[in-house]
């Protein structure tokens, strides 16, 4: 049935479309990279997906950071990241590993380095492993615009390469590895000035020091490209891949993470969204999930990343080839769609609740997924996590629905409700066929038609094609399932047919645990390349009464999944790093009581940094800012401009608010808000 539609083989770029960046966009394969010496650690595509995480306390305390390390290490962390932001504390790193050595622990280590060469050459000498940011080794960020010549430029790159040598050549006659990690928000002046705020800078600020490194013929090398922007991460860690071979160097590790993804599920879901996008291409060799949480709390949800991936070549079925591929992978376009009603076109995706296990007897089912009715003056209210449709099977609900809140049934239980207009049928792609075929039943505004790639014949597309009141519904039972919906999206495309589609996802056997990461990958990986109009996630199927906590859940992971792709922005977003031992306050305490003030703020970015290393760069996004500068200090931005210094720590949300208030985008919190 495929066969006229999808062409069968591809082994490079087809001229005209975008270049490729992964080996495969249809089967699961690890990209092929060289093998990086860390310690008895080794990493790269001959080993298994590493996991790493970093520690928060002061690295000046040993036995702290001893013990944290420790308790890392049990939760399954295979690297130790720790901060050395001076002399002192790269000095320490020696007593820190031999207190771990001592006590039979001999996980290789990382030393994090920002601004300061000296100590990063100190601790290439001890540690098995250095950090070094592009962005801030050789450069202090003044925020200018500095218009290069290209000698001027070129004159740049030699005052590097002498400030770096020395770090290359300690760290070649020692046998260290080496990461040079590029951050979105620290970029430093020069290259923002050149290549701007994007992708493309990100990749260069990285190869820059990259050639450095290959003309002294040392290949210790794993390379980074992270933003709290997931979309941005993805792109840039693609473009990375890409150039690389443009440039024949080599095809080194890459260690994945999305910056300052924040706490809970919100943090989980962004982190996912980034990492799992790119796991799924095969492209990642080591993996740090960066929460505002306790660090060992991040290597159980790294692990359970990576786990999706152990059998995936072995449990997945085979997908078409792809002839061309008409999605930019570095660039960030929806697929053009007309509008069916509230679906397509400029509209924000729907999200449709799948009540098909639950009766929908009486009111009360309704408030998971935030509807609400109040029953003196009798009137239904929404939040902003309040669901589009529902959808109720075979089992048409037993009242009125809220104005803002359409039903769904299948096709057949539609056919027999009394009234057809108020409800929506969801058909198979056979029952849409035959009823099209002999005039059928048809609802004459809105037609869901539930379809997997198999399903896409020449005659189902041309019966689609003209018929402007159809949603598509999309499904897989693959176990590489973003793939293969991703393929069927390339499929519609090559078709010019811009039908709107929803993303719909089941999973009846998955823990709650990794529900969210699962989803966010899966789902949020199509989104992140503008793919999708809406979403229909289910979780374990409920049998007998509602599962209020299960809806609800589920309800909150679709809107937190649109929220970290930015296609539907329905509640405040925090980007809050996941502290270090650089931090100069209590973060998660801090992060949790912001939260409790700001979290009604609809479409607000506050970026919570625990120092200035991690401050208005890595916040870039951000609209407001909360930077600790010192002991119970800190400092208030607006966008990259700081407006309050010194800010005592006890008045300083105070301070944040009152700030937003100035700028008329203050709200008072209601129980609607709540």
């Amino acid at each position: 049935m495929l066969d006229s539609l999808l062409s069968p083989s591809i082994a490079t770029a087809i001229p005209g479309s975008p270049v490729l960046y992964t080996p495969s966009l249809t089967h699961y394969m690890r990209r092929k990279t060289v093998t990086v010496a860390v310690g008895d650690v080794p990493m790269g595509s001959d080993y298994p997906i590493r996991v790493q995480s970093m520690t928060t306390v002061d690295t000046m305390d040993t036995r702290g950071s001893v013990e944290q390390s420790i308790r890392m290490i049990e939760a399954g962390c295979e690297y130790i990241r720790i901060t050395a932001p001076s002399v002192k504390e790269a000095q320490n790193l020696a007593t820190i590993r031999d207190e771990l050595r001592a006590r039979g622990y001999t996980t290789p280590l990382v030393a994090d380095i920002h601004f300061t060469p000296n100590a990063a050459e100190l601790a290439a000498r001890i540690v098995e492993k250095v950090r070094i940011n592009p962005g801030n080794y050789a450069d202090r960020k003044r925020f200018e615009y500095i218009d290069y010549s290209d000698s001027a430029y070129t004159a740049e790159l030699e005052r590097i390469r002498a400030k770096f040598l020395p770090l290359v050549r300690i760290c070649k006659e020692y046998g260290t590895a080496m990461r040079i990690g590029t951050n979105h928000g620290s970029l430093s002046d020069r290259i923002l000035s050149r290549y701007g705020d994007t992708p493309v800078g990100m990749v260069e600020s990285a190869l820059e020091f990259l050639r450095i490194c290959e003309d002294e013929h040392y290949y210790n090398i794993v390379l980074s490209m992270k933003s709290s922007n997931p979309q941005v991460m993805v792109q840039a860690y693609r473009l990375l891949v890409q150039r690389l071979d443009k440039e024949g160097l080599k095809p080194y590790p890459l260690h994945l993470g999305v910056t300052e993804a924040g706490e809970a599920e919100d943090g989980r879901i962004k982190s996912a969204l980034g990492i799992g996008t790119l796991l799924e291409d095969g492209i990642g060799d080591t993996v740090r999930v960066s929460l505002t949480e306790e660090p060992e709390r991040e290597a159980p949800v790294a692990s359970a990343l990576i786990a999706r991936y152990t059998k995936r070549a072995e449990e997945s079925q085979p997908i078409p080839a792809v002839a061309t591929y008409p999605i930019d992978p570095f660039r960030y376009t929806r697929r053009t769609t007309h509008e069916v009603a509230n679906f397509g076109g400029q509209n924000v995706p729907r999200v449709i609740a799948d009540y098909s296990h639950v009766a929908v007897v009486d009111h009360d089912v309704l408030p998971p997924i935030g509807h609400f009715y109040l029953p003196v003056p009798d009137k239904w209210r929404m939040n902003d996590l309040g669901a589009d449709y529902i959808y109720t099977g075979s089992q048409p609900a037993q009242f009125m629905l809220p104005n803002g809140l359409k039903e769904i049934l299948d096709y057949p239980a539609w056919q027999s409700v009394a009234s057809q207009t108020d409800a929506l049928p969801l058909l198979t792609a056979a029952e849409y066929s035959a009823a099209r075929t002999t005039s059928g039943l048809l609802h004459t505004r809105l037609n869901f038609v539930q379809i997997s790639l198999s399903d896409l014949s020449d005659a189902f597309i041309d019966a689609v094609r003209p018929d402007k009141t159809v949603v598509l519904v999309i499904m897989t039972h693959n176990a590489h399932a973003m793939p293969e919906l991703r393929r069927l999206f390339v499929a519609l495309m090559d078709k010019q047919l811009t039908t709107p589609v929803v993303v719909r996802r089941s999973y009846p056997t998955v823990i709650p645990e990794d529900l969210p990461l699962y989803a966010a990958t899966d789902v949020g990986g199509l989104l992140i390349d503008g793919l999708g109009d809406g979403i229909m996630l289910s979780g374990k199927d409920v049998v007998s009464g509602p599962d209020t906590d299960e809806l609800k859940r589920l309800n909150s992971l679709a809107f937190g999944i649109l929220q970290a792709a930015r296609t539907r922005i329905t509640k405040t977003e925090y980007i809050s790093c996941p502290s270090c031992g650089r931090t100069l306050f209590d973060l998660q305490e801090t992060t949790a009581r912001i939260r409790q003030r700001t979290d009604h703020l609809k479409g607000v970015k506050i970026g919570i940094m625990g120092c200035i290393v991690n401050g208005p760069g890595e916040m870039a996004d951000a609209d407001y800012g909360y930077v600790g500068i010192g002991r119970d200090k800190i400092a208030l931005y607006r966008g990259q401009e700081v407006i309050k210094k010194s800010v005592p720590a006890d008045r300083a949300v105070d301070e944040l608010i009152d700030l937003i208030r100035e700028d008329s985008r203050w709200i008072e919190p209601s129980m609607e808000n709540g």
